[in-house]
């Protein structure tokens, strides 16, 4: 399955935009949240997002010696994690499109005394040679990509054989609960948005962007289409967030 949007058109949260246009957009977002982000994160989820990282973490199988993309790395959260499950032997690279966000977890993983290789670039083309890493992760980074579908096969690609990818990020939650998780998302976010970190637009498209974010079902189609040989998800709080994992044959 693949996005059926035309080449020059695309959605930035329930707007349609060009490429171009979306790309400029979703930069001047990140560009605004990086200073508050972790703070933001902390308040949005009640701090549930660290236990999300944690289940990611503690089933990504990573061990001493792997090699290990986190792609759209944000802050850091899981290349911190990550970096000391492969130890001395292994290596993280951490990777964004956004380069204050890159910079923001690249100065916090440096005050931790933790020194990663960093690479400002589009998680649809890696500059990495084909089947170099053991495992590639990306944590809510996938909804704000462009084309996912590149994206999707760009990270199987530099995959080793028997590699996993797995894909962290918000989705579709149990129906009980859509009611009040609208009324959260559509009202309570941007509003928290405007008081701690003065930009509520920037919180009302992310809102908007999980919405858009394709739900489980079509997400592990999504994978599968980009060669991904077997596909599972654990549904996180109610399926408020979803973990993917592919593997690749």
């Amino acid at each position: 399955m693949t996005e059926s949007r035309s080449a020059s058109s695309t959605h930035f949260g329930y707007q349609q935009v060009s490429e171009e246009e979306k790309a400029a957009r979703v930069r001047a977002v990140f560009d605004s949240v990086a200073p508050r982000y972790d703070l933001m994160n902390d308040l949005m989820s009640a701090g549930l997002h660290r236990a999300w990282k944690a289940f990611t973490v503690a089933v990504s199988g990573v061990r001493p010696g792997h090699r290990v993309l986190d792609v759209a790395a944000g802050t850091g959260d899981l290349s911190r994690a990550f970096a000391r499950k492969v130890g001395d032997s292994g290596l993280v690279v951490m990777t964004d499109i956004n380069g204050a966000m890159l910079r923001a977890g690249r100065d916090r993983l440096l005050d931790a005394g933790i020194l990663l290789p960093t690479v400002l670039c589009d998680a649809e083309k890696l500059p990495f040679a084909d089947a170099q890493f053991d495992l590639v992760s990306v944590a809510f980074g996938l909804r704000n990509m462009t084309h996912k579908d590149r994206a999707l096969r760009d990270m199987q690609r530099v995959l080793k054989p028997g590699g996993k990818l797995l894909v962290l990020e918000f989705s579709k939650p149990w129906e009980p609960l859509r009611g009040l998780y609208d009324l959260y998302s559509f009202q309570v976010l941007p509003r928290l948005g405007r008081l701690v970190a003065n930009d509520a637009q920037s919180y009302q498209y992310l809102a908007e962007s999980i919405r858009m974010h394709p739900d489980q079902p079509t997400l592990a189609g999504m994978m599968r289409d980009a060669g991904f040989g077997h596909v599972d998800w654990y549904n996180l709080s109610a399926g408020i967030v979803a973990l993917h994992i592919g593997e690749k044959f």
